[in-house]
């Protein structure tokens, strides 16, 4: 993997990034033998098969193959990026990052931060005790009125702003926080003097509102949504960027995400009440997007959480274009997408709040493609050749980039709505894929590679190749001399890889990270963890065993190459005596015991 870190300054995070303390923050681990071991947090079990190495600094789960060292443990359980996970692992272990090392205000921008933080934290507790104040009655019957239970509210830390002009601001100012701090991080505005030499007035952003504080998934409230009580415009106010909160880069309610294991899909809407209720009818993966168009940095976030996501969208114009954008985001970062239809006119709130999770879970999905037709559709009358053909030639763009597979269920709703054959509506397809083809720049259609490691299967590991596998494990531990091992001794590229950078020094848990694609960091991770053995003695043996297959393996080959080559040969040629010599050498060390 790629990083912008030195190598050596990510040794030194691991080094100081205990993987077994770390892990155990949040797996039970108990050890057996050299190794901990416990249920892996990344797929369902009841017999642990997660194994931590603390002496290599590796996890790796025999059940699912989750793999790493301790960064990618922290990517896999936090659901962050490799930057992100060294940050976390950088502050935990009180560690400057490299850009930081010489930054003398470093300190200081992050005291800043976490004092921002704090004082956020501190406006969500005033809001939420207001709730439950005479001065939060307005707010609470708001709430209540919606539908909501006190179970919920506290789950999702929801409050009332006062209908007074300064009480949070006041009251944060008497904790010790400035007018400033609360202005940079959107609680506060200041208004000037209106005469020269006068005193500048501050007060609270949000007044007379329930509030929905937005939590990112490290459980820090990086900022708030404010909804009015009455017919005030506009209905909602939220906080606009700050040093602490963008909102292009955070989804609603990604702390409860991060908590749901192995969901199947994340259901995205447009607002908050809309996933307040979800959640209180039990509907699992709910968030939304903060009110803004959906940004590419938001799908990468959801996308950690599920492997797929259903839009949930409100049916007007403006959520239909919303959806219409959101696919092609979703489909530019490979996540499958597919959208919920809901009948009525209906927002999410209001359907699952009048039927129901059980009739929620059984609404109508569309793909991207039908719900695109479907749009389109609905811009033709159909009843009209001129339309009908318009529509057909659209549809036809649209259906261009399926497979021949994908596009034949889409043709045949096409012959039934207008009455063109099969024949005519292919050439259009085809016709069509042809312009795209051309707009693109393209002569054929891109096709997906597998990864070298995704081609792989485990399941059919030969002798040899587990032998040299083993022998890399062993040679990782430094209980065996470097010089038993050759490079010619291993013939993937991949285990010579590995071989190469052990015998240059690198440390086993930083040898994931050169892994071009997560199959490759299992396997490189599986192969690097300590073979089982009680000793050094124990090692060389072993490593002793895997090079005598190895190395026999390699004598065998040569052997039947040599004896092939024989075959094709005139029996007169007179290089034949000296080749039969090579293969009885070959077999004497073929025989020879091990």
């Amino acid at each position: 993997m790629a990083s912008r870190f030195p190598a050596h300054w990510l040794d030194e995070l691991r080094s100081r990034s205990d993987i077994v303390q770390i892990v155990s923050g949040y797996v039970g681990l108990k050890k057996s033998g050299r190794k901990y071991w416990g249920l892996c947090p990344f797929h369902g079990e009841k017999t642990a098969s997660f194994s931590v190495d603390g002496e290599q600094q590796l996890y790796y789960c025999f059940g699912c193959k989750a793999g790493g060292d301790v960064i990618h443990f922290i990517m896999d359980i936090e659901r962050c990026s490799f930057h992100e996970a060294v940050e976390i692992l950088a502050d935990r272990a009180h560690i400057p990052l490299p850009e930081m090392e010489n930054d003398a205000d470093w300190e200081q921008r992050q005291t800043r931060r976490e004092r921002l933080l704090t004082a956020n934290r501190e406006a969500a507790k005033f809001y939420h005790e207001m709730l439950f104040r005479p001065e939060g009655a307005a707010s609470l019957n708001y709430l209540r009125k919606r539908g909501l239970s006190d179970s919920v509210i506290r789950k999702f830390g929801l409050g009332a702003a006062p209908d007074q002009w300064s009480a949070l601001t006041d009251h944060l100012v008497s904790a010790g926080y400035t007018t400033d701090e609360l202005v940079s991080v959107g609680l506060t505005i200041v208004r000037p003097p209106k005469e020269p030499g006068g005193k500048q007035t501050a007060f609270d952003m949000f007044r007379n509102r329930a509030i929905f504080p937005i939590i990112d998934m490290h459980k820090n409230v990086i900022a708030f949504g404010g909804r009015s009580l009455g017919k005030e415009l506009p209905k909602y106010i939220n906080t606009a960027d700050t040093p602490v909160y963008s909102k292009s880069r955070n989804i609603y309610a990604a702390n409860l995400l991060k908590q749901q294991r192995h969901l199947d899909h994340v259901v995205l809407t447009e607002g908050y009440m809309d996933v307040v209720s979800l959640t209180q009818f039990g509907v699992e993966g709910a968030c939304a997007s903060l009110g803004t168009s959906l940004t590419e940095e938001q799908a990468r976030l959801i996308r950690r959480f599920a492997p797929e996501v259903y839009l949930a969208y409100d049916g007007d114009s403006a959520g239909q274009k919303a959806i219409l954008r959101g696919l092609e985001i979703f489909e530019k970062e490979g996540l499958p997408a597919r959208v919920l239809v809901f009948p009525d006119g209906l927002d999410p709130d209001e359907f699952v709040r009048r039927d129901g999770a059980e009739a929620f879970s059984a609404l109508q999905t569309l793909t991207p493609t039908a719900y695109r037709l479907r749009q389109l559709k609905t811009s033709f009358d159909l009843s009209k050749d001129e339309d009908k053909m318009n529509y057909v030639r659209k549809a036809a763009l649209v259906l261009s980039g399926l497979d021949p597979v994908g596009q034949e269920t889409y043709l045949k709703t096409l012959m039934v709505e207008t009455g063109f054959s099969h024949d005519v509506l292919q050439q259009q397809v085809d016709e069509g894929r042809g312009k795209a083809l051309g707009n693109a720049g393209l002569s054929k259609p891109a096709e997906a590679r597998r990864s070298r490691a995704a081609r792989k299967n485990e399941g059919s590991v030969s002798p040899v190749t587990a032998a040299q596998e083993t022998l890399l494990g062993l040679l990782a531990t430094g209980q065996i001399p470097k010089d038993m091992v050759e490079e010619k001794d291993f013939e993937d590229d991949e285990l010579k890889s590995l071989y190469m950078a052990l015998i240059g020094g690198a440390s086993p848990a930083s040898l994931p990270d050169t892994a071009p694609d997560d199959e490759t960091r299992s396997r490189y991770t599986r192969i690097l963890l300590s073979p089982a053995a009680e000793s050094t003695d124990q090692m060389i043996s072993m490593a002793g065993q895997c090079l005598g297959r190895i190395r026999k393996a390699s004598c065998q080959k040569q052997y039947d190459a040599l004896m092939q080559k024989m075959k094709t040969m005139d029996p007169k040629d007179p290089a034949i005596p000296g080749m039969l010599q090579e293969a009885q050498e070959l077999r004497k060390k073929m025989d020879k015991p091990a």
